[in-house]
């Protein structure tokens, strides 16, 4: 068993760095069917580019930045040889896999905020920034042992700052960076009028919205269980706390909204957001009360963010990632405690102290990158690019061309006795 364990801690963490890139298709179809017709391309495209910027970025410098690994060495040191600083199998080589689709999901759901009026290159220039600098900063305090912040918040609390798979580190911090974005960005044309009423922007493909849910919620077992990131460390704890927040936040959802699709599918992301940090110390009772606290969380603040704030986040990434996500960090100070049938281990103190700390430091980051890339080069798209769809003005071509070019009587051209067939 030593001799095979390396191999399959290596694949342990590559099937769940594959089910996390996979969650990736997730956030794409849920874009796609919420934005309308003419901005499905760029959609996609925003996903898959941000995702390879990401990758980049974090390879180079994030990592490093986060955990002090830099992988500028021989392929044979990097597998493990012998002497060598990593792990045998390549064991660091897919952790590094796996948690770079973790800082990837960052520009990810700022993808979703700042939806259909946003200049294309630019976002990019975010994404680099955040996932090379930004992110890698608040992860390598919480995940690593960067500024002896894990060892000050032992010695303040009793206890460290408990986020297990990322509500905080990555959700709330993806977030809250896009509420900077979206209000660098503006509201789209049209979205308030003004008299103060608002026009209504139906999604375009539920169909394509709820494939986008599906896709996630299956991959966030990938997300969630794998963080572990051992086989040693395999808990079906967490396997079931988050199926039972996923349909607390369904069931929740679904009452609240009465009935509608939108938000039913997003209570299962909400809920899902919300165990990350606790998922492996709460009760699956514990998991279910905070998966029903968050579904009714994400339909009352995108109410109140689309309405009465005047905050035109398109697929409500920052009531659903930034609120549940902070909302998961400091239940898992309540639900971890074990008078409530949790495994113990952590302080609600520490869980608000940390909680508050990442959503400080993603605001800051959110409003100083998209302000500045604002000053310089813009980030919206022209009126008349607007009005066009970025699928046209970005990418020059839509998602459905078929629809878009004028058809042609062709009759003629196969009557031609000449035409040979």
């Amino acid at each position: 068993m030593d001799s095979t364990t390396p191999g399959l801690d290596v694949l342990f963490v590559l099937l769940g760095a594959i089910m996390v890139l996979a969650m990736h298709a997730g956030f794409a179809f849920l874009e796609v069917g919420t934005v309308r017709r003419k901005n499905q391309v760029n959609a996609l495209v925003k996903i898959l580019t941000d995702f390879a910027v990401s990758t980049v970025a974090y390879f180079f410098i994030g990592y490093g930045i986060a955990y002090g690994v830099h992988f500028l060495v021989s392929a044979k040191v990097l597998t493990g040889a012998e002497g060598s600083l990593f792990a045998p199998k390549g064991y660091d080589l897919v952790k590094f896999f796996f948690l770079a689709t973790f800082a990837a999901a960052i520009p990810a759901i700022v993808s979703g905020g700042i939806a259909e009026r946003a200049k294309f290159h630019p976002q990019l220039i975010a994404t680099f920034l955040i996932t090379a600098i930004f992110y890698p900063g608040f992860e390598g305090m919480v995940w690593g042992t960067r500024l002896g912040f894990q060892d000050w918040m032992g010695a303040t609390f009793g206890s460290g700052f408990h986020d297990f798979a990322g509500s905080v580190v990555v959700h709330a911090f993806g977030g809250w960076v896009a509420l900077g974005a979206v209000v660098m960005l503006g509201a789209r044309r049209g979205r308030y009028r003004k008299g103060g009423g608002m026009a209504g922007i139906p999604p375009s493909n539920l169909p394509f919205l709820a494939l986008g849910a599906w896709i996630l919620s299956v991959g966030w077992f990938g997300f969630n269980v794998m963080s572990a990131q051992k086989i040693e460390g395999l808990s079906g704890l967490v396997a079931l706390n988050s199926l039972m927040s996923m349909v607390g936040g369904i069931l929740s959802a679904l009452l609240i909204s009465r009935n509608d699709p939108g938000f039913i599918h997003n209570g299962a992301l909400a809920g899902l957001v919300a165990v990350c940090a606790g998922s492996d110390v709460i009760h699956p009772v514990g998991a279910l009360a905070t998966g029903a606290i968050a579904g009714m969380l994400f339909v009352w603040v995108f109410n109140q963010c689309q309405s009465k704030w005047k905050i035109d986040d398109v697929l409500g990434v920052w009531p659903l990632h930034g609120f549940c996500g902070a909302l998961g960090g400091i239940a898992c100070g309540v639900f971890g405690q074990e008078s409530l049938g949790g495994l113990g281990g952590v302080s609600l103190p520490a869980q608000i102290f940390g909680t508050g700390l990442g959503v400080l430091i993603a605001t800051v980051t959110g409003f100083v990158v998209y302000g500045v890339l604002k000053a310089i080069l813009g980030l919206r798209l022209s009126g008349e690019e607007e009005f066009a769809g970025a699928d046209l003005s970005i990418h020059r071509i839509g998602a459905y061309p078929e629809e878009e070019v004028p058809s042609y009587d062709i009759s003629p051209v196969l009557d031609d006795p000449r035409r040979v067939a």
